[in-house]
């Protein structure tokens, strides 16, 4: 189950059962159950203090990912909508794009996928591009 919540931004017009549907296949791809995620879209203030609360981390992110993964793939997914703006805008991709390969981003960390290294960042990236495109193109366009 995918639940989807808003702090301090304006209400997105998101389909928890699209991201149902794409994020099962992911996790199928991988050979582990998706079980449940909560997507939590906020603005750049309310993730920052996420991230120097529980992260000691003083700076501006796109995605905090909190793994509760037990048997089955479960998580909260932090996403600053600012961030997925600006990295949209400086990237010059379409807006959806972006959100999806953060969303996905994190659910990779959910699947056990590191990013610290350069050769851990680019197989990141690689798994990023393969399941952006099973994304149905009408929602990205």
């Amino acid at each position: 189950m995918i639940d989807i919540h808003f702090e301090e931004i304006e209400v997105l017009d998101l389909n928890p059962e699209f991201f149902v549907s794409w994020l099962f296949v992911v996790c199928e791809e991988e050979r582990q159950e998706l079980g449940n995620l909560n997507l939590i879209f906020c603005s750049d203030d309310y993730l920052l203090q996420i991230n120097k609360k529980h992260l000691n981390h003083d700076y501006y992110t796109d995605i905090i990912t909190f793994d509760y993964t037990d048997e089955v793939v479960s998580g909260d997914l932090f996403i600053s909508i600012d961030r997925v703006r600006e990295n949209a805008k400086t990237n010059s991709v379409e807006f959806l794009k972006e959100l999806y390969r953060v969303i996905v981003h994190g659910t990779l960390h959910l699947l056990g996928y590191a990013d610290k290294s350069a050769s851990e960042a680019a197989l990141m990236r690689q798994l990023e591009d393969k399941y952006l495109l099973i994304v149905p193109r009408e929602t990205i366009d």
